[in-house]
């Protein structure tokens, strides 16, 4: 049994694989009892692996593996190893299968009269050409074929790229704005040279090719052909040089024929009824027009615009499709429309009354109930509305309330106005320094919706070295109207300065028609009513205080102003002129009762000069008329010096002196300033330099007069900020007298004037 365990196992196994087997295994059974000999007495040989060794192995490893043939031997010299009695000693790859067991179904037998590697699948009939591929077919192979791009106009976009034209500018009159489109979104144009690599360029080049295809089909040019060279070497028949700078990228451009417009589909348009012609007219675009996609496009807006504007609150409009018929040689455009009636504004709604009242959004509104729905009025209102600063977000929409009768007669919606309001309270603080004016602390506490809608209660104080005031500011934003302002103040305040020391309580009502940042008017006006009394006095004499002397005062204080300047903070061009007229009753206690007006008049003018420099003038002119200058009372009379009026001179001190040497003030001011704002660049541009020159002069007499003009001159800073911008102006008096300082500074926001 063991042999013929033996002879089994080796009868399926190769004559090579067989003497591989016996070296590895004489091998291994050679060194087995020198390096493990505890380990093959402990263990034992495998009976099986015994099996297979063959005797002479055993007796000799070493020998028998020297007597091993080598592969590729005839099987012969096997060293007398004989197949199994009754095995093949070779199998023939090409014999047949002997039968398996429990297998019924007979093998399939090739043909033998059908070639080698032949099937006997039926042949399949062929199907007939598709009617709409060959028609496509036909159509392509009928089409005149450019053979070669007829030599043209070379244009080099770059030092790497060029684009050839047809010389004849007629073929392609759209050429010049072509090429401004393709040069700002060329991709080769902005490969750097330091990329220039043939893998890169072929690549960017790919890109270009598609973007000229596309940029040609805008301009109507659907069969135009675009041909690519690249790195010299020609692509579909063209020719090429290389670059000095690198490897070129040539683009041969054929137009060809210009498609034109065919047929124009504005959808359900006539439901508009005898609106429907002028908004079809406003598309812009009529059958036979040169096909442009860029029209197409603005046709859409302005349709979509002018829906909006003429009451369709709720009209539709899809997107465009163009059908292009390359026989014809045109493009059929499609644009889905929905005009959905027509309608009249109705009334505002607010969804949270208690805010934001419907009636005082209807105040903000600049429709009334009953005007023709307008978009831009809808858009309008949602914009005052986030203007205000009370509301973090809104939303505005239209809701039908009654249908339309008929087409072409409008319906009515209401507006539902949403709002989520935002943060109401904010503490706010302010520092300010001033020769001849000291340090200035200004700190507020306001609630911009104490009193809805929109009434702002403000609480405020003032610490400063020559003033100190407490303050209570109620202030309507939007009074009965967008942009107007009434506004209540009581005040209390102190102010000891070189010219007069006061002590004032104060009321004032003010009703004004103001300008804003995000919506500049020219014309703005303000009317008042001023009621206070004050104890004040001029000087102290010799170190003793002169007496104070107690004013009642009225005035109903009116101005107007005309702003023809191009930014309310920061104008670089333009003009504006004020003119302020105050109409004042004045009580002195124990004294004379007196009437006189106060009237002053501004203007100034803003002028670019080159780039960068904006030339500013001011001048300002005032009169008191209608009573003696000891008559009235020091804090209303006129003064000039200080950051607003004549930089280089203290705050006040310019005019006619008393006998302690302060100034006592006019009954009349003349002033003019002139300065160069110079923009620096650096920062941004953030940063101006400002030289300039200022004059004024102070009289005792109600008429003008250009007598004791004092002048200073210096050099400002400006940083431009969102808000405005930061002002440090540093100046010094040219003509000044005893007492007048060398040196002055002011900070402050804005432009002097």
């Amino acid at each position: 049994m063991p042999a013929s365990r033996k002879q089994a196992s080796r009868a399926p196994v190769t004559h090579s694989s067989e003497r591989l087997l016996r070296a590895l295994v004489a091998v291994s059974l050679a060194l087995a009892p020198a390096t493990l000999p505890g380990l093959a007495t402990a263990q034992g040989i495998d009976q099986e692996l015994k099996d297979l060794v063959p005797d002479a192995a055993v007796a000799d490893p070493e020998g028998w593996a020297k007597s091993t043939p080598p592969a590729g031997s005839s099987p012969s010299s096997s060293a007398g190893v004989q197949p199994p009695p009754g095995q093949p000693g070779e199998l023939d790859p090409g014999s047949p299968l002997a039968n398996l067991p429990g297998l019924s179904v007979a093998w399939p037998d090739a043909d033998p009269d059908k070639p080698e590697g032949a099937t006997t699948s039926p042949a399949l009939a062929s199907l007939p050409p598709d009617p709409d591929v060959a028609q496509a077919l036909a159509d392509e192979q009928a089409r005149p074929q450019l053979e070669v791009v007829p030599a043209g106009e070379e244009i080099r976009v770059a030092p790497h790229l060029t684009l050839v034209f047809p010389a004849n500018l007629a073929t392609f009159p759209e050429r010049e704005a072509f090429l401004d489109r393709f040069r700002a979104l060329s991709t080769l144009r902005t490969l750097a040279s330091d990329n220039d690599t043939i893998a890169q360029i072929a690549a960017r080049a790919r890109v270009d090719k598609d973007l000229l295809d596309r940029l040609l089909r805008v301009y109507g040019y659907y069969d135009a052909i675009v041909l690519q060279t690249v790195g010299g070497s020609a692509a579909d028949g063209a020719t090429s040089k290389r670059s000095e700078d690198g490897i070129a990228v040539r683009f041969d451009v054929a137009p060809g024929d210009r498609f034109r417009f065919g047929t124009i589909d504005l959808g359900n348009l006539a439901a508009a009824g005898p609106d429907a012609p002028a908004l079809r007219e406003s598309v812009g675009i009529k059958p036979g027009d040169p096909l442009d996609n860029d029209r197409i496009v603005a046709g859409r807006d302005k349709l979509d615009v002018d829906l909006g504007e003429t009451g369709y609150a709720f009209a539709e409009i899809g997107a465009p499709e163009l059908l292009v018929d390359h026989k014809r040689l045109e493009g059929d455009l499609a644009i889905p429309v929905e005009p959905r009636g027509k309608y009249n504004f109705g009334h505002i709604v607010s969804q949270n009354p208690r805010f934001l009242s419907s009636h005082h959004l209807e105040d903000i509104a600049r429709f009334e109930p009953g005007d023709l729905y307008r978009r831009t009025g809808q858009e309008d209102l949602k914009r005052a509305i986030l203007a205000t600063g009370l509301v973090s977000s809104v939303t505005v929409t239209p809701r039908e309330v009654a249908p339309p009768p008929a087409p072409g007669q409008p319906g009515e919606v209401v507006l539902d106005v949403a709002v989520i309001p935002g943060p109401l309270r904010t503490v706010a603080g302010l520092a300010g320094y001033e020769s001849g004016e000291g340090l200035r602390l200004e700190a507020s506490w306001e609630h911009r919706n104490f009193f809805p809608s929109e009434g702002m209660l403000r609480v405020r104080g003032v610490a400063g070295t020559n003033e100190q005031l407490l303050g209570t500011t109620v202030r309507w934003n939007n009074f009965h109207g967008r942009d107007q302002v009434f506004t209540l103040d009581l005040t209390g305040n102190t102010v000891d300065r070189e010219s007069y020391n006061a002590r004032t309580v104060g009321f004032s009502a003010t009703f004004e028609k103001l300008t804003t940042l995000t919506f500049q008017k020219p014309w703005v006006w303000s009317l008042g009513l001023e009621v206070l009394a004050t104890a004040e006095r001029e000087s102290v004499v010799a170190g003793q205080a002169v007496p104070r002397t107690t004013y009642y005062i009225a005035a109903l204080p009116a101005r107007g102003a005309f702003d023809y300047s191009d930014n309310l903070l920061d104008p670089t061009r333009g003009w504006r002129t004020a003119l302020r007229v105050s109409p004042e009753y004045s009580k002195e206690q124990g004294g004379p009762t007196v009437t006189y007006a106060r009237v002053q008049a501004d203007a100034s003018a803003y002028q670019p000069v080159t780039g960068g420099v904006v030339l500013a003038e001011r001048v300002r002119v005032g009169s008191i008329q209608g009573a003696g200058l000891e008559s009235i009372a020091p804090s209303r009379r006129f003064y000039a010096g200080g950051g607003g009026s004549v930089r280089g001179f203290g705050y006040q001190a310019i005019g006619p002196r008393d006998s302690a040497g302060d100034p006592s003030g006019g009954r009349s001011l003349v002033e003019f300033s002139l300065e160069a704002r110079v923009d620096t660049g650096l920062l941004g541009g953030a940063v101006q330099l400002v030289p300039f020159i200022d004059a004024g002069t102070v009289s005792e007499s109600a008429t003008p007069t250009l007598d004791g003009m004092r002048y200073g001159a210096g050099l400002g800073l400006r940083y431009k900020t969102d808000f405005g911008p930061l002002r440090l102006d540093i100046g010094t008096p040219l003509n000044r007298r005893a007492g007048d300082g060398r040196i002055t500074v002011s900070v402050a926001l804005g432009q002097a004037f």
